[in-house]
């Protein structure tokens, strides 16, 4: 009886550490980032995940053109607001969302979703808050990871989505 005891505690030992560096490995590849900004008034928080352009072809190819995408990695990104905005002229109550996209070639959907909490691409198109389009330009470099930027603009905050070869902005007022 003592022995069997023993092996059940080495194997459940090994099960722990062999999740905890799988764990530990994934979260490296696409690591999360957070970022607040602050602009007349208004507060914006954003949690996402950052994966890597790794020398593939990122839109049309690994995220395809005219598909919802999670817009990052992992669990769905987090974006919210202390007050009342608009987001690409649509009026957005202040709250949390999750932050979904439809990437196309010479724009975007830009789209805040009032579920919260989902991992991956669990996406349910029936809790949209709103839907905008909004242009995709090239981004002058080659961004590696993909990164969100919130600049300071006039009159609120500019929503910088970047990777790959491709910039979109996204304005917040």
């Amino acid at each position: 009886m003592k022995k069997s005891w023993k092996v059940i505690i080495s194997v459940v030992v090994i099960l722990l550490i062999a999740a905890a560096a799988f764990f530990a490995y994934t979260s490296t590849l696409s690591p999360e980032a957070k970022l607040s900004f602050e602009n007349n008034g208004v507060k914006v928080d954003v949690t996402y995940c950052q994966p890597s352009k790794k020398g593939r072809d990122i839109f049309g190819t690994v995220v395809p053109y005219g598909k919802v995408w999670r817009t990052g990695a992992n669990a769905a990104t987090i974006v919210s607001f202390s007050k009342d905005v608009t987001v690409g002229g649509s009026a957005v109550p202040a709250g949390e969302y999750t932050l979904w996209t439809i990437p196309n070639e010479g724009n975007w959907t830009i789209i805040l979703n009032k579920e919260t909490g989902q991992w991956g691409t669990n996406y349910d198109e029936a809790e949209d808050l709103m839907q905008v389009n909004v242009p995709a330009e090239t981004a002058g470099e080659t961004v590696e990871k993909f990164t969100i930027k919130l600049i300071r603009a006039e009159g609120g905050i500019d929503m910088n989505l970047m990777w790959d070869e491709t910039k979109v902005t996204v304005p917040i007022r």
